[in-house]
């Protein structure tokens, strides 16, 4: 019987046996054995300082009670039993993954190799502060009600009510965090957020300067809302830029006659 390499132990994985030497870290065996186990802040050329917490395992002791430990730190020894995948495990990556994205938030790789080991994490920050002024001005000015809140989850978020958008823009006007955008290409006005679109509409022409410049669906609201307006004499449909000439052009006519 060949005799055991003295710097050789034996150790338990998952409940797999595997022989490892002596002094190596438990993250660097399971590396070199294709165990998984998520690390950010390791390197195999440095001191490890378990910054990440990320790479927690647990760990049997002698009283019988298993507790977590890091496994960039942990050294191996003989009759070390381990586990990778346990409940406490992954709720120790839990909230490991979470204190990092408090601090990196914006961070795609810290998203991404949460994912890879299926834990959830805090959903990434929107930009939207719920201030709600988009679904007002859209119900108590416009009138149209194209937005509202829905919970999804756990969280509230403002979402289109399908084929109630005008296009004014309105909403993406009073946003302060400027989450709404509105794109004007080819002929379409598209208002979204969030890369979610809250409508998607024609453009029509002004008639003074040919350039598009507002939706067909606004001017019709517009033109039936303020149908019994006693200051509305003539529908028209002039950009603001023709607008503010044609109104210059009157008053300076009016100032020529008196």
């Amino acid at each position: 019987m060949m005799a055991r390499d003295i710097n050789m132990v034996e150790i338990t994985v998952d409940d797999t046996t595997i022989m490892a030497k002596e002094g190596q870290s438990v993250l660097q065996v399971a590396r070199e054995h294709g165990i998984r186990i998520p690390h950010l802040c390791f390197h195999p050329a440095l001191k490890p300082s378990g910054s990440c917490k990320l790479c927690g395992v647990e760990v049997a002791s002698r009283s019988g009670k298993s507790v977590i430990m890091l496994s960039c730190i942990l050294k191996v020894k003989q009759g070390l039993v381990i586990q990778t995948a346990t409940e406490a495990v992954q709720q120790a990556r839990v909230k490991a993954f979470n204190k990092l994205l408090q601090m990196a938030p914006d961070s795609f790789r810290i998203r991404q190799i949460a994912a890879d080991f299926n834990v959830d994490v805090i959903p990434p920050a929107d930009g939207c502060i719920r201030c709600r002024l988009c679904i007002r001005v859209c119900n108590d000015v416009i009138g149209a009600r194209a937005l509202k809140m829905e919970t999804v989850g756990e969280k509230r978020f403002v979402m289109p009510q399908p084929g109630r958008c005008l296009g004014c823009g309105t909403c993406a006007n009073l946003c302060p965090t400027r989450l709404i955008h509105v794109e004007d290409k080819d002929g379409v006005r598209t208002v979204s957020i969030r890369g979610e679109t809250i409508g998607k509409l024609p453009l029509v022409r002004c008639e003074g300067c040919g350039q598009m410049y507002v939706t067909s669906d606004f001017l019709d609201h517009v033109a039936s809302a303020t149908s019994d307006h006693p200051h509305v004499k003539v529908e028209h449909r002039f950009c603001k830029t023709c607008v503010k000439l044609l109104s210059d052009k009157t008053k300076t006519a009016n100032v020529k006659t008196r």
